[in-house]
């Protein structure tokens, strides 16, 4: 199964970190095969790209058997307007 994680930004970093674990740990046990490929959604996508939700991300999720979404909307991208 792969899954595309997006931690997001802010505490959804930290929260999706811990999530990974509980996943693999719960992947282990009913000997599940996962394959995790992280990509970047809201403020660490816009301070590398430039863009809340790149095109790559997009594709990588379409991709996917299933989307792991950590929180987004740190209050230092609350000026901007896409």
């Amino acid at each position: 199964m792969k899954i595309t994680v997006l931690a997001g930004d802010g505490i959804g970093i930290e929260v999706t970190r811990e999530a990974v674990k509980v996943l693999s740990a719960v992947a282990k046990i009913y000997d599940l095969e996962i394959r995790l490929n992280e990509q970047l959604i809201g403020g660490a996508a816009i301070n590398a790209t430039g863009l809340p939700f790149p095109d790559e991300t997009k594709e990588d999720c379409l991709n996917s058997d299933a989307v792991l979404l950590g929180a987004v909307g740190a209050p230092e991208f609350d000026y901007l307007l896409f």
